[in-house]
């Protein structure tokens, strides 16, 4: 079983550099989570959208603060969800100096949509397709798509412009031995929103079934891609 990652970008896979393809290359079969642990050079949110962060705080999406030197966690690991998905997660912590904030995702391959769907925050209300490319430096550059809400009964597409279009880069420097990121979240008509920046290492931890972290798993499920 290939990872997710490799079906969404194929051939174009093993043009990563090798510790990024280390990084989303793993599945469910390998038995494996990527543990990392670094720090947000910084953090910053547009002062207007403070409310609609708040409210996805809530959920673990996005947070209203800011600040330099944040310390923060990354977390993947990767299982069958309830429906047989292969899912990977995005579980990030970043410890402020009053509080700890989360921003946690998991990720499916939709054959349907022939691409990577993220589920975000802790019930998979928000649904996002991704885009993904291959850096020249070897890195991994996402791009958020469609973007849909799903509760109950309920579910539709938000117009573009009510939405936040994330752009996310990920690499492995040499140089300074580390793994790099950046995200960066705009609405087209009204400008930045939220963006981090930071470095961490990163590890693998094996693992079993009766390992699993309970809190690393979604609250809820959706089957909707």
């Amino acid at each position: 079983m290939i990872s997710i990652y490799e079906q969404a970008l194929g051939s174009e896979f093993r043009k990563l550099h090798p510790k990024v393809q280390e990084r989303f290359g793993f599945s469910s079969k390998d038995g494996i989570a990527s543990i990392g642990h670094g720090v947000m050079e910084r953090i910053w949110y547009a002062k207007w959208a403070a409310l609609p962060l708040r409210l996805g705080q809530t959920r673990h999406i996005m947070f209203p603060r800011g600040g330099t030197a944040i310390p923060f966690s990354i977390d993947n690991y990767a299982y069958r969800d309830a429906y047989g998905r292969e899912t990977v997660t995005w579980c990030r912590k970043f410890k402020f100096p009053e509080a700890i904030r989360s921003f946690d995702a998991t990720m499916i391959y939709s054959e349907d949509r022939q691409k990577i769907v993220d589920y975000l925050g802790t019930k998979q209300h928000l649904a996002v397709d991704l885009e993904m490319t291959v850096r020249d430096d070897g890195g991994i550059q996402i791009r958020s798509g469609e973007q849909r809400f799903y509760e109950g009964p309920l579910g539709f597409r938000f117009p573009p412009s009510l939405t936040g279009i994330a752009n996310v880069c990920e690499w492995y420097d040499d140089r300074e031995q580390t793994f790099k990121i950046s995200v960066n979240v705009t609405n087209p008509l009204i400008g930045p929103v939220f963006r981090y920046h930071g470095r961490f290492q990163a590890r693998f931890e094996r693992l079993d079934a009766a390992a699993f972290p309970l809190d690393i798993k979604p609250l809820r499920e959706e089957r909707r891609e």
